[in-house]
């Protein structure tokens, strides 16, 4: 298994270059089984999720091709083998429930096993079930996995409103709305640039969709759709967590790529932290202001507000920041696991429940940690890219779900840090 060394080498300059996002590509690819036409996707990123979406896209009868040296993934549905998602697939990775709407709308039946994927949390399917039976599926829970039917004239048009903002289930359910008879309208959908990006792709497939990142979506289902190519989002996540890097070692970086409107609310709090941002023809500068970075309290919140997956990194960030932060948890339990990781290297964080008091230290010290999950994995390397001595961070194999070449990204800005195998 590979390890992680990062030792602290101050002062960080250059560029870094922002892949196509990862939560984005998960939900287009799924969005092939819509149509018996090619799909291609441009700008996707090269990650182990990805390769677990690809095979199971292929179990199903799914050609993909693409991807090895290039950033464009074409897949095509004309002649799809099975309607089962199978558990040793699914189980990996929460993305694949993703194929059950689509699956459902264009064939009338599926069989997906219910997923796994990181452990933060519960993250119950319920709400895409219950959006999918409005529409007139026929559902049944059995031995680990959703049987689901679609009536004989197919799945119709519905109101469905979401009793908590759920960015999957929007997902699947705008994806089997767009074959469904009549009017779909789903009401307090999430919202999120991938949802968005979605929509982008699905119109050009010839979906008929109005109000996307708002939170009312009203699809009116067509008969088909037809092939597309659409190139995959900015990831926010990886720019959020790169952003990062200049504020905790000093220096400046351009993110090439950057947006500020995909990191509205996470952008306000650098700024409030000391952050300096300034966007280029190319994507965003950003480096610290002068002296410490000041302490910041930040709550999660669906889109637009300040993103989960940016928690882990947030607090590596605040470990060194003059004073007391108070970090709040309100998407997903046992998200702070990555705090007793950040007490090795010398950070003062409280946990309470959903809330963890952060108190800035002069200086984090290297140490052995161990990743508990993705996000938690790259704060991880960000505290001891900042931290005196040498940090080696296990388990990265959570590193390779959701960020590309971060090794080589570093480095080229002037990081120390290489992966090796575990002796």
């Amino acid at each position: 298994m590979d390890q992680i060394i990062v030792r602290g080498n101050g002062p960080l300059q250059g560029e870094i270059p922002i892949a196509g996002a990862k939560n984005a590509c998960l939900t287009l690819m799924p969005a092939t089984l819509l149509t018996d036409q090619p799909l291609t996707l441009t700008n996707a990123p090269r990650l182990s999720d990805i390769r677990t979406m690809t095979a199971l896209l292929q179990s199903m009868g799914v050609e993909v091709t693409g991807l090895q040296d290039g950033q464009v993934l074409a897949m095509s549905s004309h002649a799809l083998t099975s309607h089962r998602a199978e558990y040793d697939i699914v189980r990996k990775m929460r993305a694949s429930i993703l194929v059950l709407g689509p699956m459902l709308a264009r064939e009338g039946r599926a069989e997906v096993s219910l997923p796994g994927g990181c452990a933060i949390g519960a993250r119950p399917v319920d709400l895409h079930l219950s959006a999918l039976e409005a529409m007139g599926a026929e559902l049944d829970l059995r031995d680990g996995y959703v049987y689901a039917k679609a009536p004989s004239a197919g799945l119709k048009g519905a109101e469905f409103e979401f009793p908590l903002v759920s960015v999957g289930a929007t997902e699947n359910a705008l994806m089997a709305a767009t074959l469904a008879r009549g009017t779909t309208v789903l009401k307090n959908a999430a919202r999120e640039p991938e949802i968005v990006d979605l929509v982008q792709c699905l119109r050009r497939m010839g979906a008929q969709i109005e109000g996307e990142g708002t939170g009312t979506i009203t699809i009116q289902g067509v008969d088909s759709l037809h092939g597309a190519t659409h190139p995959v989002v900015t990831d926010r996540i990886e720019l959020g967590t790169y952003m990062l890097a200049p504020a905790m070692c000093g220096g400046e970086i351009e993110l090439l790529g950057g947006r500020i409107d995909l990191l509205a609310a996470f952008c306000e709090k650098l700024d409030e932290a000391g952050i300096s941002i300034s966007e280029t023809p190319r994507g965003l500068k950003v480096a610290r202001k002068n002296g410490r970075v000041r302490a910041v309290d930040v709550a999660t919140a669906p889109y637009p507000g300040f993103p989960t997956d940016l928690q882990a990194q947030f607090m590596a960030l605040m470990c060194l920041a003059e004073g007391s932060s108070v970090l709040e948890e309100t998407i997903f339990e046992n998200r702070f696991m990555h705090a007793p990781e950040l007490t090795r290297m010398g950070a003062q964080i409280e946990v309470h429940g959903g809330q963890a008091k952060v108190t800035g230290v002069q200086q984090l010290r290297g140490a052995p940690v161990m990743a508990t999950d993705l996000r938690a994995s790259v704060s991880l390397i960000l505290a001891g890219m900042a931290a005196e001595g040498q940090t080696t961070v296990s388990r990265v194999y959570h590193l390779d779900r959701g960020y590309e070449h971060v090794v080589r990204k570093l480095r080229g800005v002037g990081a120390l840090i290489e992966r090796v195998k575990e002796e």
